[in-house]
């Protein structure tokens, strides 16, 4: 490594060290919310998907007893609900995921 970039390293190292201190800070205050708010996460998921495939039953059991056929309409709305609900989940997901990198970078500007 050059002097110079040692040089270059040295002059960066207390902002480096400044956001890691900020960031450990701030995961200190919010321990106890994010545990929280990952479980909410975790039950949120469950619910969507769930819900949404019994909604799906209920129609696929009316269909089927009101107009009989030759294909459960059953299962087939069983898996669309599914599939529906999996989508609302990973759409709720991605956007957390953007709220907490968007914060994350928020807090990295603030620091310079």
């Amino acid at each position: 490594m050059s002097s110079k970039e040692k040089e270059d390293k040295g002059k960066n190292l207390p902002g480096t060290v400044g956001k890691k201190a900020a960031r450990r800070i701030k995961a200190r205050r919010t321990r106890d919310r994010s545990v929280w708010f990952g479980l909410g996460t975790f039950g949120m998921v469950g619910w969507t998907i769930a819900i949404t495939t019994l909604i799906g039953v209920v129609i696929g059991i009316w269909i089927d007893r009101n107009w009989p056929g030759t294909y459960s309409w059953t299962l087939t709305f069983l898996f669309i609900g599914l599939i529906i609900g999996c989508m609302n989940a990973w759409y709720w997901i991605n956007k957390e995921m953007h709220q907490v990198d968007k914060t994350n970078d928020q807090d990295d500007s603030s620091g310079d």
